[in-house]
Formats: structure tokens, sequence, C-alpha cells
């Protein structure tokens, strides 16, 4: 195979195939049994009511809403959305806000504005593999941060700052999950909330709020937003992927007003804008007042879930010192910990032979060093599955 490497630029070069990539591709293999996806359940998908939806809209407008539109985006989606906003204590204005092609584009989008070769981003440990990879394309150097309960470590997180700004080496931002985070489950305490927005007002830092699994939650009230708290320093994104379609595409940001504005130009240079006929749809969906029920249908059906996993793994894993587990309080997933003489990369190999999948939690570190945990998936498993695989995967931790 000709080698190309003398073409690419340097962050091309940068650029690593995901690990994550690579294991998605056992959930459709025969017989394996696979929590390595953050998949949605596709029997909750509300087929009917898009159906329903798509027909009226076609027939109605069907040339306008095949035609391009603005890279903003449709304007009654934005206008929706600002109510769903404002319902969670987030009063923006309409340029506060644009659609985006899911909320990965928006990390893209994020990197493509802040980041230069070399520059410092702060985020959890572990964090989304999603964000790294978008980072590591503009060859962002990142720092991670280790979680607690209750989140990101912020007294580690305000001297890792200072230390670095002592340097000359200031980060160009704070990346978060606050709720449910990706992979562990976690959610950020409100008292943490408020001190991550202090860090960020007494050092001049933004921070980027990825919020797709806000509204999945099965216990407890929910924090407030992360741009409810100021909306001059935080960026938000948001998706439509785990609270409707993941096959829609959709997401939006929202932000200072001159910053989605350079978003919106960066937008442009990459798609134009996000699909006008999914996003009339989605306004259409929204509009009906389908969507809040939609997640009322969600989460019960994933609390479920999440319920019987918890209740298998008490049942099934061995008893061992360092053997532990996240309860998320909503979200797709939870994340489990070996005892530390154990590799779950090395592992995986076996668990794959006995038909489960997870995926490896070193895929998750910014450093790329931990090796002794893995995420696992609740959502997309059946509750029969779930049982089996994790038996399968017990056994898989006790023969090691």
């Amino acid at each position: 195979m000709t080698d190309y490497d003398r073409f690419y630029c340097a962050n091309a070069k940068g650029m690593k195939e995901s690990e994550l990539t690579e294991l998605l591709k056992f959930s459709s293999k025969p017989g394996i049994i696979s929590f390595a996806g953050g998949y949605p359940a596709p029997d909750l998908f509300p087929i009917k009511e898009v159906t329903e939806i798509i027909n009226e809209l076609m027939a109605k407008d069907g040339k306008n809403i095949l035609q391009y539109g603005p890279t903003e985006g449709f304007l009654p989606l934005r206008e929706e959305l600002l109510k769903f906003m404002k319902k969670q204590g987030a009063d923006l204005s309409i340029d506060q806000l644009f659609i985006i092609t899911s909320s990965q584009q928006g990390l893209d989008l994020v990197g493509k504005l802040f980041i230069g070769p070399g520059d410092i981003i702060m985020t959890g440990k572990p964090t989304y593999i999603g964000a790294i990879m978008a980072f590591n394309c503009y060859s962002a150097r990142l720092r991670g941060v280790e979680l607690e309960d209750d989140g990101i470590n912020t007294v580690k997180l305000e001297q890792e700052i200072k230390s670095l700004i002592a340097g000359n080496q200031k980060p160009k931002f704070i990346y978060v999950i606050p709720d449910f985070q990706n992979p562990s489950g976690i959610t950020i305490s409100m008292e943490k909330r408020k001190e991550l927005i202090r860090i960020a007002e007494t050092y001049d830092l933004l921070i980027v709020e990825d919020s797709p699994y806000r509204q999945l939650r099965f216990e407890g009230d929910p924090e407030p937003p992360l741009i409810s708290l100021n909306s001059e320093k935080v960026i938000s994104l948001y998706t439509f992927s785990k609270i409707l379609l993941p096959g829609f595409r959709l997401g939006w940001m929202a932000g200072p007003e001159s910053l989605i504005r350079k978003a919106v130009i960066a937008k442009q240079a990459c798609d134009i804008c996000a699909p006008p006929f999914n996003q009339a749809i989605t306004a259409e969906f929204m509009k009906r007042g389908l969507l809040d029920k939609q997640v009322e249908k969600i989460v019960p059906a994933y609390r479920e879930k999440r319920d019987f996993m918890l209740t298998k793994l008490a049942e099934y894993m061995p008893e061992m010192d360092g053997l532990t587990w996240t309860r998320p309080k909503g979200g797709l997933f939870l994340w489990l910990t070996l005892p530390e003489n154990m590799d779950a990369v090395e592992m995986f190999k076996e668990a794959v032979e006995n038909k489960v999948a997870y995926v490896v939690g070193q895929a998750f570190d910014p450093e790329g060093k931990k090796r002794n945990t893995m995420r696992l998936n609740f959502s997309f498993a059946g509750l029969e599955q779930i049982d089996e695989g994790v038996k399968r995967l017990a056994q898989v931790i006790k023969n090691r």
C-alpha cells in the first residue's frame, strides 16, 4: 500500500483511529452481546409519529424542506429550542443558538475555533472519547483532572490552571459533561458547578458544556445547566441523538452571541447547513409536544435497564478488592473499575471470545494510561441480553 504520510499536514499526522470505532463493529457480529456502543434503544423510536409528520410536511411544504437552508438552522426549530432551554433556566436570544449536525460537530467546531497546535485543554479524567478525538485533530494537549463522586476535582483543577498560567501556558478552555458523564455516569454537583463558573471567571476561561444526556434523569432533582449560571463564559452543546433519533444527526450549540456567529461561519465551511428536512420534522415534533412525551417514554425504560444491570453486576461479579462500578442517576453508561493489577485492554480479546463486548477505559483517558477500567452501556441491550452479557463478563473477570 502506498505511503501518503509525506502529504499530510501536521494536524492530520496526529490523528489516530479510535478504539471506539473498532469496538462498535462488534455490535453487529452474530452472537455478541455488546455493551460497547452508546446506542439508544431502537424499539423506543417514535416511528409512527415521525412518519405522520413526514407525510404532512411533504404534502404541505415538500419543495421548501427539501431545499438548502440557512446555516443558523430552521427558524421554527430554533424558536422551539429557545423555549426548551428556558424551561431549564437558560434564557437565551435567538442569536445565541444555532443548529449543528449533532453535538459531535459542535466539538469539532470548538476545536476549529479555539485550538491551535499545542494549546492546552482542561478536562475530566476519564472523559468522552469523541472530544479527545476532536481536540486531538487540532493538535491539542489535554490535561486530565480526576473525577470524584460529584464531578471533576475543582481544587486540583484550579491548582493545575494556576500552575499552567504561571508557566505562561494558559489553557484555552475547560471541557466538561455535567450530567451523567460519558463514560463514568457521574453528575457534577451544584457546589462544583458554581466552582467551575468561579474558576472560569477568575482566570478568564471558557467552559465547553457537553450535554447529550441531561434529559435522561432517572432520579433526583436536576441541577441547572452551566450556561444558565453564566451565559458569557459557557458554550453548550446538545443533541437530539439520545432523546429523539440518532439518525437525524441534529444538535444545537448555545453560547455568547459573538462566539455563535463565529461558529456559524466555521460551519459554513463544513456542510453549509444541517439537513433542513430533518430540522422541519423535529420542529413539528417539538411543536406538538411530542419531545416531552418521548423523553417520558425513554426514561423509565432506561431506568429499568440500569437497575437490572446493577442487580446483575451485584449478583454475578466476583468479590475482589478494587472491583467497583458507578451507580449513575441517569444517562446511558456506567463505569466499571477492575483491581489495579488487571488489564481491561488485554482482557478484551477474551471477552469477545466469550461473546461479550465493552469499551476499554483507556480510550477515555486523556493521557491514554489507565488500563483497568471499562465502560458499559445499558440502553441498547434487552433485559435477557443484559443478564447473559453480565454473566459472561463476570466469568471473564473471574478467569483473570
